[in-house]
């Protein structure tokens, strides 16, 4: 490129870090101005944080923007002049007088295969539903939710025991491979932009902290499922009565991903098999390898079984 494309970048969690990286490594994009999100309280102290996306930016001693609404910065925007935006989990809608701004248009990264999930929970969709792959959309923005023309997919497959956690980091890596090659052709005029097919898209809504509490009509390779795609927000989980009467959270850690085929007692309780803890689903159970009770440290299964021998039924 003859110069730079001056570029500004929004995003907000540490999946969107790989991607922006790859960017500040490449000098035919000049970064001008790093959108991300307000800091925020976290964990129990709800101490201030700065989302991760912010500390890569001051790590490279970027230009930094945080405000509480992005189609307030619109003559913010004007006066950096951009010739593109890549946005990558940013977690603002894009309003059209903004993505009519850069002349190359603003250009998504997309954390699934596009069209089939649209929305936030597109890391976590998958999972849930078994599927055997997923992947990365690069796709030309439009004001429509996720329904822009797409530019470039790339594909994995998913194992039997991905979890979020392995998932997140493999597409946040393919993102950042894919990226600079994808502009570049993009750029060059390469590239043949795709529509979707609306017909065969779904729309996957933001996951809240109720989502992960256990639905015991649901079967043990539902729960099992959840428990993978869950494991970094909001947990799974069920409520269970203590020896002293006192009902407590008990945190799902890690579940065994072969299924008991079964009913071994009702569903929701806690039983011993062949030497192992394991949980009754709706449909069949499933050996629990760790788990944490509200308000104590992590343990495995097989400590809770020698620790609540009370809670346990045996079979």
């Amino acid at each position: 490129m003859e110069k730079a494309i001056r570029t500004i970048f929004m995003g907000t969690p540490e999946f969107a870090v790989p991607p922006l990286k790859s960017l500040i490594d490449d000098p035919n994009f000049e970064i001008v101005a790093v959108f991300t999100n307000p800091d925020e309280p976290i964990g129990r102290k709800q101490i201030l944080s700065a989302p991760p996306v912010k500390r890569a930016a001051l790590e490279n001693k970027l230009p930094l923007y945080q405000p509480l609404k992005i189609r307030d910065e619109l003559e913010t925007i004007k006066n950096l002049t951009p010739d593109l935006i890549i946005v990558v989990a940013y977690g603002h809608l894009i309003p059209q007088s903004i993505l009519d701004i850069p002349k190359y248009g603003c250009i998504n990264i997309h954390g699934s295969l596009l069209p089939k999930y649209r929305g936030a929970a597109c890391l976590q969709a998958p999972l849930l539903n078994g599927d055997p792959e997923s992947g990365i959309t690069i796709m030309k923005m439009e004001a429509g939710l996720d329904t822009g023309p797409i530019l470039r997919q790339a594909k994995i497959e998913l194992t039997a025991d991905e979890d979020i956690i392995g998932l997140r980091t493999k597409l946040s890596n393919l993102s950042s491979e894919i990226l600079i090659p994808t502009l570049e052709d993009y750029l060059a005029g390469k590239i043949k932009e795709q529509k979707q097919d609306d017909s065969l898209a779904s729309y996957v809504k933001m996951v809240k902290k109720e989502d992960g509490c256990l639905d015991f009509t649901k079967s043990a390779l539902e729960t099992e499922r959840m428990i993978r795609a869950f494991k970094i927000w909001p947990g799974t989980w069920f409520n269970l009565e203590m020896p002293d009467g006192e009902k407590k959270k008990i945190q799902i850690l890690e579940a065994g991903h072969d299924i008991i085929k079964g009913k071994f007692a009702e569903p929701g309780r806690l039983f011993k098999y062949d030497k192992q803890l394991a949980l009754q689903c709706g449909q069949n159970a499933l050996l629990i390898l760790s788990l944490q009770i509200e308000g104590k440290n992590p343990i495995s299964g097989t400590a809770f079984l020698n620790g609540y021998q009370g809670l346990i039924k045996s079979i």
